[in-house]
């Protein structure tokens, strides 16, 4: 468990994103706050275009500018602001301390590129006094529970299952030895089976490395066993945060109850879809 009382591993205070073009300025995030310890798991809730995607690309400074303008805020990563640092000390964090796993890895991998070419570049860039590139390779493969990591090690994006370039994925994250993994959204193209095995894989990441996870989705089904810490956006504001179980057994917020309802449960027959009351939150949220 980590140490409540230990100087946050990331701090994000009153951070606001605006994506400008020349007919109007768009406020994706505006004011948020939050903080993760080393060791711990949060996750990052609501709908699409809700803001998450963009938070969680501003920690490590990769939304493209412009449009995207960082209006106010700071993001302490072990005590270093990154929003102020050069760009050349900027590389040093991005997969080396803080790693991204995303939702279409067909998309983040290189289709002309072998998996292992592409892990060794990452190895070559965050681990430069690797010796043997190819057998942390390899053991990376392993420890994301590909079966024939050689033969994976020598294929192309294409040959492989969306669950197995997600596996991928995680590997060339996990080949960095980052402090921070953001997973956004990882299981979203990937079938119900292949979903389960990817939440239980960061499950074991987690535990077996002590490596913190940041997890971005919009499903609250996905959330309980999962995250110690839950905070949830709406209209890119931040309108309930707490431990996990806690929010999900007394959601405070009617944008929260809201969610939760939405979620299916098994053996539970309606006549209606539960529906979100979007004129009410919105009114809610002008007086907040």
């Amino acid at each position: 468990m980590p140490d409540p009382d230990a100087i946050p591993l990331l701090e994000v205070s009153n951070l606001s994103i605006d994506f400008v073009s020349e007919e109007r300025i768009v406020h994706a995030v505006d004011g948020v706050s939050f903080s993760m310890q080393a060791g711990s798991t949060l996750a990052v809730v609501g709908e699409s275009g809700s803001g998450k995607s963009v938070t969680a690309l501003s920690l490590a400074r990769l939304l493209p500018s412009p449009p995207a303008q960082i209006r106010s805020g700071k993001v302490f990563f072990e005590g270093t602001d990154l929003l102020t640092l050069p760009e050349r000390a900027l590389r040093h964090y991005r997969g080396g301390k803080i790693a991204y796993v995303f939702q279409e890895p067909s998309t983040s991998l290189n289709p002309v590129f072998s998996v292992g070419f592409q892990l060794s570049e990452a190895m070559a860039l965050h681990r430069p006094d690797l010796q043997d590139r190819r057998a942390a390779g390899i053991a990376a493969l392993t420890e994301v529970g590909i079966r024939d990591p050689e033969r994976c090690w020598k294929s192309y994006p294409h040959e492989l299952s969306g669950g197995m370039q997600q596996r991928v994925m995680i590997a060339m994250a996990l080949v960095c030895r980052p402090r921070l993994l953001v997973a956004d959204e990882p299981t979203t193209a990937l079938d119900v089976t292949i979903q389960a095995q990817i939440l239980q894989l960061l499950r074991e990441i987690r535990s077996r490395f002590g490596m913190s996870i940041l997890l971005i989705t919009h499903n609250f089904g996905l959330v309980k066993g999962f995250a110690d810490h839950v905070l949830v956006m709406f209209r890119g504001k931040i309108v309930e945060q707490g431990p996990t179980d806690a929010v999900l057994a007394s959601p405070r917020h009617p944008y929260t109850q809201a969610l939760i309802a939405c979620v299916p449960r098994l053996g539970e027959s309606k006549k209606r879809l539960t529906t979100i009351d979007y004129a009410r939150l919105d009114a809610l949220l002008s007086q907040s």
